[in-house]
């Protein structure tokens, strides 16, 4: 672990107790304005060894040196870490007075490595760092590195520290959920080991080296992720109809807060919203427009696997009278494509997809067995395709816009024709029940003598029940329709 971020008294026990596999000491020798010691490439075998190890930090002791001279030392490792080591390596440099005990001052250049995502090659070769000690990498470890840096590259943006943002923006109430009986008791490293907090080598927004919040951290432990990662909302919007216009929009809400309470609330706002048919034929049958399983499959699979790093987008979940839009940001990780989505399993975003595997389940989806909100085992994108096809008849359509955007639609459930008892309804209520409770798929909960309807910013309600008859009811905004056929 790189030693950034500690208190100079650390530092100091750490450099007594001499070099290990984070710290490396240096002493720096000039002739006249010219470093001759250490060696450049000494130097640039040292730094990219750390970075293809883990991370850690060299120490250049620079005792009785002109503070000038402090400025040709950071341009000469600058220079290093640009021109001497590929892909360059991304350092930070830092000149320090250091005080001991007897409050005698050293002065000090302190170069922090970061853990890298690249493999980075030196002067000398490929390095790593064993012990005290550098080793040159040999071919089957080097083959290793290259794939897991690779790997590292495309699903680790959720581990990043996010500028500006400290660990009180993150909620106990909401990180302790995650702590199991084996945890640390020492609430930093704990959440240091969930990497819901990481150090910062970017400098942006204080020092580089501090602990702060990782994506993840803000996006499932905060109360307002949208706080700090602009775009980590839902944005919901209801139309009357089938176009996309202002002018036909019935209800809309930016949907907030932690990733699970993004869920159950978009979950929420597609039953409160959306049509649920029902038929008395003769026991009361609902028709929801939407399988509520397949719409939180939707909407969790947006949301675990959508490209944060992309700042001006935002989910955004549209309904309209004849389908369900979610446009999830980002491209399809690996090669996965739209053909294939059904069948392969990919993630982007590794370590929020593993801590919304552990966040209990929070949505009433009718169908789902689920025990907690994701299951990392690939069923979601056929439990849409499958429960929505029946539903309605037709199959969900996945589109990649520009490379930039995955659209998802999901069409409706079309409107039962009067008499005509629907496929894949859900039976409801007792025999004699009315009342106006919510089913599970979100409409009325009516027994045999009665039959309701919930649409777009409707209530429940009542009508009598016609022994022998076969009744529909559909209500559009304040439009009450009634078929009734004749029953045997």
């Amino acid at each position: 672990m790189s030693v950034m971020g500690e208190k100079d008294s650390e530092l100091l026990g750490r450099i007594a107790l001499g070099e290990d596999s984070v710290l490396e000491l240096k002493g720096v020798e000039f002739r006249g304005n010219r470093i001759i010691g250490p060696r450049r490439s000494d130097m640039a075998d040292e730094q990219a060894a750390m970075a293809n190890t883990l991370s850690g930090t060299v120490v250049l002791d620079i005792p009785g040196l002109p503070e000038e001279k402090l400025d040709i030392v950071e341009d000469w490792l600058r220079s290093i870490c640009s021109d001497s080591i590929d892909p360059p390596l991304e350092c930070v440099i830092r000149k320090r007075i250091l005080r001991d005990g007897e409050g005698a001052e050293k002065i000090i250049i302190r170069v922090d490595v970061p853990r890298s995502l690249f493999v980075h090659r030196s002067p000398g070769g490929y390095f790593r760092r064993i012990g005290s000690s550098k080793r040159e990498m040999k071919s089957d470890a080097l083959a290793r590195l290259f794939q897991q840096r690779s790997q590292s590259r495309i699903i680790r943006f959720d581990e990043q520290a996010v500028p500006s943002t400290s660990i009180d923006d993150l909620n106990p109430r909401l990180w302790k959920r995650f702590r199991t009986p084996l945890s640390s008791e020492n609430n930093r490293e704990f959440l240091e080991k969930m990497r819901l907090i990481t150090r910062d080598i970017s400098g942006e927004g204080g020092d580089a080296g501090e602990f702060r919040p990782s994506v993840a951290g803000i996006l499932m432990t905060s109360d307002a992720p949208e706080s700090s990662i602009p775009n980590a909302f839902i944005q919901a919007v209801c139309y009357r109809g089938t176009r996309r216009s202002g002018s036909y929009q019935l209800d809309a809400k930016d949907i907030t807060g932690p990733l699970d309470v993004q869920i159950a609330g978009a979950c929420r706002f597609v039953e409160r919203n959306m049509r649920v048919f029902a038929v008395k034929a003769p026991c009361r049958i609902e028709t929801p427009q939407f399988s509520m399983n397949a719409v939180f499959e939707a909407v969790v699979n947006a949301v675990a696997h959508r490209d944060y790093s992309i700042y001006a987008s935002k989910i955004r979940l549209h309904l309209f009278s004849d389908r369900l839009e979610i446009h999830s940001p980002g491209c399809l990780p690996n090669s996965m494509t739209v053909e294939s989505i059904a069948e392969r399993q990919s993630s982007r975003n590794e370590l929020l997809t593993s801590l919304l595997a552990r966040t209990p389940m929070n949505v009433n989806a009718p169908g789902s067995r689920r025990g907690f909100i994701m299951d990392k085992r690939g069923d979601g994108v056929p439990v849409i395709i499958t429960e929505s096809e029946e539903l309605s008849g037709r199959r969900p359509e996945y589109r990649l816009l520009d490379d930039a955007e995955l659209l998802l639609t999901i069409f409706a459930a079309p409107e039962p024709e009067p008499g005509v008892r629907p496929e894949g309804g859900i039976p409801g209520g007792e025999p004699g029940a009315s009342d106006h409770g919510r089913s599970p798929g979100g409409g009325g909960r009516l027994g045999m003598c009665g039959f309701g309807y919930h649409g777009p910013g409707q209530r429940g309600f009542l009508t009598p029940g016609f022994s022998g008859l076969t009744t529909a009811v559909h209500c559009d905004r304040g439009k009450v329709t009634a078929f009734i056929s004749g029953g045997s």
